[in-house]
């Protein structure tokens, strides 16, 4: 089997095997390097650390032989040098900042194993952070120690607006994160190392939608930031979003393990938000919200700062436990387009596919080319949800959000335009595979859906529920297909076992074409004699 060396830096490789499967493989690979075993795996994505910089290796495995250089590193300068002690008790931020403002262009500054204190540290252009195995960035907790960043700063005689923070799609003042990168570019931030927002042990998690001094602060924050990988890291324990990239571009994100507790609020693993060229690859993420939610701010930021979301590619990545696996919304005012996801494995998440918006985001939240193939899912309660009337802000319940009848559209109108669905293969759905709630005025454009495989769990093993969070829904259980207010439907090669109906709920679609649907209702039990 071939593979393909997708990421090189100064110290390590990521390659990923040209597999079909999601996630990982059936059996492991042995990988060498120069000759010498490095690795056995059967993970589809793997990445080696320990490498020499400016270095020619040939890396192996299957047969197949791939050769790469290192790139260069100006110098190579220990974090301990400058007076990081690493015991866990010492405030090491200043000894670790002083590393970082020290580090010349091509510089890797290296954080060897030790557990470090630290306040917010802000990285900068034209480096390296190396996390070396058993490193660990432990965060500060009291947040009167914590820098805050402004949502906006007015300057000059036209009183531009320059936007440092950010909270739930406004510009608001929020607190730096553990990691925090503002206009940096060509940066890379690596290793087997761990960071730990610690938010256990402080009070992020308490009262959490209350705004104490400023807004909760993410675990790794890019804004306005270009060329940036992140490979490797362990993140857990955010006080929030764990890794939010804004604003930015050309981003890579691979084997990444995000952790939070399954109670910790709105601790999304994933947040891609007004960002372009985006790869996240090889990712396992296990939260207690969306593991990934793609965004692109509120109005007021569509307006003042319009910038969409596009390009993103999410591949080879295991999603357990969380809200949503891949989630589009709901903050989409400056709109979402061109997103790949394939060859993942959701694990027991809330929802897998979940696209939700609602009137107020604007004509420019247009959602529109989204490809989701190849993916396995495993005890999805809702494997695919579209939203429209999603109950989020302070006048999510308003008439205005949550109407069913038609309303004029407007500036405040948001569009979802084409979503496409192929080789899918669903066991232990409950309340529905597909459930999909247009507004009368915008109805969805297109939901084509081919090569379905889907089962659901029996009848007394299900919970009725809402599928998509508005007002005024039913309940559901075991529903292949419920689709309200759609443009057009297109179902080919789709075979549903277990359901609740063999028949599909369809009010208001304006065009559907149906070829080789199979849905099957759960066998009733044999009567006993």
């Amino acid at each position: 089997m071939d593979f393909q060396i997708i990421a090189v830096t100064v110290r390590s490789v990521t390659i990923e095997w040209d597999s079909d499967t999601c996630w990982r493989m059936p059996e492991k690979h042995e990988v060498f390097l120069n000759g010498v075993r490095a690795a056995e795996t059967d993970q589809n994505v793997f990445s080696l650390y320990g490498l020499q910089p400016e270095t020619e290796y040939q890396i192996e495995a299957d047969g197949v032989s791939h050769t790469f250089m290192t790139r260069r590193e100006s110098v190579l300068l220990d974090v301990r040098r400058f007076g990081a002690a690493g015991d866990g008790r010492k405030d090491d931020t200043a000894a670790l900042q002083a590393a970082i403002a020290a580090c010349p262009p091509e510089g890797t500054v290296r954080i060897p194993a030790g557990i470090y204190r630290a306040s917010p540290l802000f990285l900068k252009s034209s480096m390296t952070l190396l996390l070396e195995k058993d490193a660990v960035l432990l965060g500060e907790t009291d947040r009167r120690r914590i820098p805050v960043l402004p949502g906006l700063v007015r300057c000059g005689e036209k009183e531009d607006e320059y936007n440092f923070a950010t909270w739930e799609g406004d510009p608001q003042d929020s607190f730096a994160s553990l990691i925090t990168a503002i206009d940096v570019e060509n940066l890379d931030l690596i290793g087997e190392g761990t960071l730990d927002g610690n938010a256990q042990n402080g009070d992020w998690w308490v009262r959490p939608k209350e705004k104490r001094i400023a807004w909760r602060p993410n675990t790794l924050f890019l804004e306005r930031c270009r060329n940036i990988r992140v490979q490797g890291l362990r993140i857990i324990h955010s006080p929030s979003w764990t890794v939010h990239p804004y604003y930015s571009d050309n981003l890579q994100f691979l084997n990444l393990d995000i952790q939070n507790p399954p109670d910790s609020p709105n601790t999304d693993g994933f947040d891609p938000e007004s960002c372009r060229n985006v790869l996240l690859l090889g990712t396992c993420i296990s939260v207690g919200d969306d593991c990934i939610a793609i965004k692109s701010g509120k109005i007021y930021m569509a307006q003042n700062h319009p910038r969409g979301s596009e390009g993103i590619v999410i591949r080879n990545c295991l999603l357990s436990r969380g809200h949503g696996s891949v989630t589009i919304g709901s903050e989409t005012a400056g709109g979402v387009r061109n997103v790949r996801v394939s060859q993942c494995l959701f694990d027991s998440t809330d929802r897998g596919i979940r696209i939700k918006t609602r009137r107020g985001r604007g004509k420019a939240s247009v959602l529109d080319d989204l490809q989701f193939e190849n993916i396995v899912m495993r005890d999805i309660p809702m494997a695919v949800t579209v939203n429209m009337f999603y109950f989020c802000d302070a006048d999510g319940h308003s008439n205005y959000v949550q109407s069913q009848e038609w309303m004029p559209a407007d500036d405040r109108t948001p569009a979802i335009g084409t979503i496409r669905i192929s080789r899918v293969a669903c066991t232990g759905a409950d309340a529905c595979f597909l459930c999909a709630f247009g507004l009368p005025e915008a109805p969805v454009g297109e939901i084509d859906v081919s090569d379905v495989r889907a089962s659901f769990r029996p009848t007394a093993e299900r919970t009725p529920q809402c599928p998509i969070m508005m007002d005024h829904f039913p309940k559901l259980s075991g529903e292949a297909f419920y689709l309200l207010n759609i443009r057009k439907v297109r179902l080919k090669n789709i075979a549903v076992t277990g359901a609740g109906s063999d028949q599909p709920v369809l009010r208001d679609i304006g065009d559907s074409r149906f070829e080789n649907v199979q849905i099957e209702r759960e066998q009733a039990a044999p009567a006993f004699a």
